[in-house]
């Protein structure tokens, strides 16, 4: 996460926020293949939701009439009751508020927007109950499109959204945003995030903080919604509660713009030499004026690391191997090879797709527990992995593999690589592409064939009735538990009597703290 408190001067016109309202919450912490449970009930068109096995069980849609302060009766079992608050689905993922209130604000005055992050959801709130009937009708007579894609409406159970402290008060004097960068692919730093809301408004301070993954407070509504690189690290921003923000040092991660020179805390001597690139430094070039940055491979303001390799050390000598490393890695990036150093007991340098895999692969497995053992992930000095003095490990298995064309790398496109939450490890695991005829014990067996630790909850998404796969959660005792379940069962090959194919099954951390 991260702080930054805005403008020295200049007000500016709020935009709709993002907030939490129940049914928000129950959309944003879904997972990979869990369908919401959110507000309103399903609706026409919407291909994620399918008749149930034992006959209609999807809810319909019903554009409840209200004329004259009054409700037409409507012969449909499922009504919702009027509500100044309108449940859009149907969505496509690149929208934000602004792509809403351009296309409903002809149905009458909007107060509130609230996006559902990936689930192509959101709820807006209208001024008054006819504006939100007049868009729930027209709705179910014709085609309402949103950013050239056509939207479904109903009312919402809610008769307003939650706003947060001073959501609804402008003239509050809060000059401090919470911005929540979601899908960071890439670092997030003081300077980038200086470089992108600067251009709206004085920045005074800039502080980061991280939970599940990257937050930061700072300055612009007019950028909710926007990516800072194509098709990644989408910000979500809100008023924060504190009014001010404190930086005791300037560095990556906080940043106080009205003292520059403001010394970093000690004067002790460096215990490493500076890199030969310093990766957060910006330029002094011209701001962009461009929300959506390209991807960061030559970015003008941003100088990285010459290296794709990462350097891992601390690693078990009997339990890894190079395959036990791709599954624990490939969270973080694409994985070209992986090899032993023969001369290095328990150290493997890992060729990453890119500097920026390498980045995200030291922020969340260093210093981490695998099999009693903490690793130590640092960038190599090394540009490539030359398959040399390969031997045989522990194991029996090659001290070198190489995995430029395995199928399980998971940033192999754009639209691939916008489809992974980057997380850090966590005790809860999310599952995918499992056959459904797999049990709760039966994966409890898995897990006890390979020795390694048994999960103690079991969550099963709830899935279309032609889906081939089901997907769920799995709760551990301990991180380290669920790191090691990752690192030995990601990408283990499940066959089913009289199948063809086996299935891959894929593991990665999920955005549940528990079940």
């Amino acid at each position: 996460m991260s702080l930054v408190e805005e403008y020295a001067e200049g007000e500016y016109e709020r935009a709709p926020k993002r907030l939490k309202t129940s049914e928000a919450e129950e959309g944003e912490d879904l997972e990979e293949g869990e369908d919401s449970d959110s507000a309103s009930v399903g609706l026409p068109g919407d291909e994620e939701d399918e008749p149930g096995p034992g006959g209609d069980n999807r809810a319909r849609w019903a554009a409840a009439k209200y004329v004259g302060g009054r409700k037409e009766d409507v012969d449909d079992a499922h009504r919702i009751a009027p509500s100044p608050v309108v449940h859009v689905r149907g969505l496509c993922e690149s929208v934000v508020e602004a792509d809403l209130v351009e296309a409903l604000e002809k149905f009458g005055n909007i107060c509130y927007v609230m996006m559902m992050p990936f689930k192509r959801q959101a709820l807006v709130e209208f001024e008054d109950l006819d504006s939100a009937y007049r868009c729930v009708l027209c709705g179910t007579k014709e085609a309402v499109y949103i950013a050239g894609q056509q939207a479904f409406f109903n009312y919402s159970t809610s008769k307003r959204i939650t706003r947060p402290t001073n959501a609804d008060d402008p003239n509050s004097g809060n000059k401090v945003l919470l911005l929540s960068i979601q899908n960071p692919l890439y670092p997030i730093t003081t300077d980038v995030l200086y470089t992108v809301c600067n251009p709206i408004g004085n920045v005074l301070r800039i502080v980061i903080f991280k939970r599940n993954g990257i937050q930061a407070m700072k300055a612009k509504a007019a950028l909710n919604g926007a990516d800072i690189y194509a098709g990644c690290c989408t910000l979500k921003i809100e008023y924060a509660r504190p009014s001010r923000l404190n930086v005791i040092r300037n560095d990556n991660d906080s940043w106080d713009y009205t003292k520059p020179f403001l010394v970093r805390r000690g004067s002790h001597c460096p215990l490493l030499p500076l890199p030969s690139n310093n990766r957060f430094k910006r330029s002094s070039h011209e701001i962009p004026e461009v929300v959506s940055y390209p991807l960061p491979q030559t970015s003008s303001y941003m100088g990285h690391a010459s290296s794709s390799v990462a350097m891992v050390s601390g690693l078990h000598p009997t339990k890894m191997n190079c395959i036990r490393i791709f599954n624990l890695f490939c969270l973080y990036g694409n994985i070209e090879k992986v090899k032993f150093m023969k001369s290095v007991p328990g150290t493997a340098l890992v060729e990453m797709g890119d500097e920026y895999a390498v980045d995200r692969a030291i922020t969340h497995l260093n210093s981490i527990k695998v099999f009693s053992k903490r690793l130590n992930v640092c960038v190599s000095k090394q540009h490539a992995v030359i398959p040399s003095q390969v031997f045989e490990l522990e194991d029996g298995s090659s001290s070198y593999k190489d995995f430029a064309m395995t199928r399980n790398n998971r940033f192999t496109s754009a639209g691939q690589a916008s489809k992974n939450i980057i997380q850090p490890p966590s005790c809860v695991l999310h599952f995918y592409n499992v056959p459904p005829c797999v049990t709760e014990d039966e994966l409890l067996q898995l897990c006890k064939e390979h020795d390694v630790p048994g999960f103690i909850k079991f969550k099963v998404f709830d899935a279309k009735p032609s889906s081939k796969t089901i997907s769920g959660l799995l709760e551990f005792d301990s991180k380290t538990n669920a790191v090691e379940v990752l690192t030995v069962l990601n990408h283990y090959q499940i066959r089913i009597p009289n199948g063809s194919n086996p299935y891959t099954l894929k593991l990665c951390f999920s955005t549940s703290s528990h079940l």
